[in-house]
């Protein structure tokens, strides 16, 4: 018969759900009437934003308590987003295995292997039989979620290979461990970059790692699910980017904060076009004698806008991925450059026949028509070339790329049409 009782982590699915949307003053409202023992789970599911509006208004001694029950992985990932205040009291909370366990994953930086790993790892020597492995095994009475491998090591932990649990079920209980562990797989850095980790487990398809020191000692493991986690937030932080606004701003949180955080990319874009309006305002005379120009300004821009955008988001993508490099740069921008040659001359034939048509001025049609196509290859080619720059500056493309494409666009949009227009329809 089955059991109707809900299992827990559809629980703390069905908290999360329900906390994440909920405006900041309500969120510890319903927190109050969730079941202690979920409690720390439930704020590690939580989104940032949503985990640390409700942080800020619990005392240490509740939070402490929610988190205490926690794998040291998760007490540490929650305790890097706490309020500086705050971790002294949880560390000194912890007893003294946990809070030595949490200062090791907490002496690595978060953005690293060693500030992703697992501490509970089960480790077996090489010289003893499957057996004695799997009695050990059974003693234990229990292994740590998602283990899909047993570290070997020798007796000072300095890492030898994995013994996989498929070879351990499937081989003769009386061959030694030595003669069926794997001694291929490379072991994790913990100084790796947690993007780098990313890209290992995609590209080998990978459950789990193992964690070494510069040595080669062992110091835990990385799993799938802390992998997913990263995936998520360099996603999610991408998608923010991309609008300029934070990952920390809470879209339910208060109006003045939100305000604040939003109003600096404003500021910025207010300055790109007062830039662009500048462009417009230098060929005043023009736009003056051929009204027709002010109503076909916007097109130039607005395709060119469109085709960089095309080319940034695929060139950011491939550098978060790993796949742009000094080696293939300049192909990417020549093969870029081509498709918006291509694609300004077949849209700017489009585009010059409806000028024409409309106005009955084949020059007006040929003017817009080279200005389309000067605007979709500069365009294509600001889409390479501002994310290579822009990273080698330390600056994040997804952040800022779009602002300065957007002014690149523009600019040159305006130049190249109202240019042509004053040079070839006023002389």
């Amino acid at each position: 018969m089955w059991s109707s009782k809900p299992c827990t982590p559809c629980i703390r699915r069905t908290w999360q759900t329900r906390l994440n949307p909920l405006p900041s003053k309500k969120r510890l409202v319903a927190w109050q009437l969730l079941d202690s023992e979920i409690a720390g789970e439930v704020l590690t599911e939580l989104n940032e934003e949503a985990r640390d509006s409700v942080v800020e208004q619990l005392q240490s001694d509740e939070l402490l308590e929610a988190i205490r029950g926690l794998d040291v992985d998760d007490i540490a990932d929650l305790i890097q987003s706490l309020p500086g205040a705050l971790i002294p009291q949880v560390l000194a909370g912890l007893d003294k295995q946990n809070r030595q366990r949490v200062e090791s994953v907490l002496s690595w930086p978060e953005d690293s292997a060693g500030g992703l790993m697992d501490l509970d790892v089960v480790t077996v020597r090489d010289d003893v039989s499957l057996d004695v492995v799997l009695r050990y095994l059974r003693l234990r009475g229990e292994i740590p979620q998602t283990t899909d491998r047993l570290v070997v090591v020798d007796r000072y932990d300095y890492y030898q290979g994995v013994l996989p649990l498929r070879r351990l079920l499937t081989n003769d209980p009386d061959l030694l461990v030595s003669d069926v562990m794997k001694t291929d797989v490379e072991p994790i850095s913990a100084d790796m970059q947690d993007t780098d980790v990313v890209r290992m487990f995609e590209d080998l398809d990978l459950i789990t790692a193992v964690v070494v020191d510069d040595d080669g000692r062992l110091l835990g493991r990385i799993t799938i699910d802390d992998v997913v986690d990263v995936m998520r937030e360099e996603a999610d932080q991408q998608v923010y980017n991309m609008a300029g606004v934070s990952a920390e701003d809470d879209l339910f949180g208060s109006v003045v904060k939100s305000a604040q955080k939003r109003a600096v990319w404003l500021g910025i874009n207010l300055l790109t076009a007062l830039l662009a309006a500048w462009v417009i305002g230098q060929f005043e005379g023009a736009l003056d004698a051929i009204v027709a120009l002010a109503i076909l300004n916007p097109v130039v821009a607005s395709m060119g806008g469109i085709a960089g955008s095309q080319t940034l988001t695929l060139v950011i993508r491939s550098q978060a991925m790993g796949h742009l490099s000094t080696d293939n740069i300049s192909w990417l921008l020549s093969k870029e450059m081509y498709v918006g040659a291509i694609n300004g001359v077949m849209w700017s034939v489009v585009v010059a026949c409806v000028a024409w048509a409309w106005f009955g001025d084949a020059q007006l049609g040929m003017v817009i028509g080279i200005a389309l196509v000067l605007n979709l290859m500069a365009a294509a080619g600001a889409g390479v070339l501002i994310p290579v720059l822009l990273k080698r500056m330390g600056v994040d493309p997804a952040l800022a790329g779009g602002v300065i494409l957007t002014t690149v666009t523009d600019v040159v949009g305006f130049v190249s049409f109202l240019g042509l227009a004053t040079a070839v329809l006023l002389n």
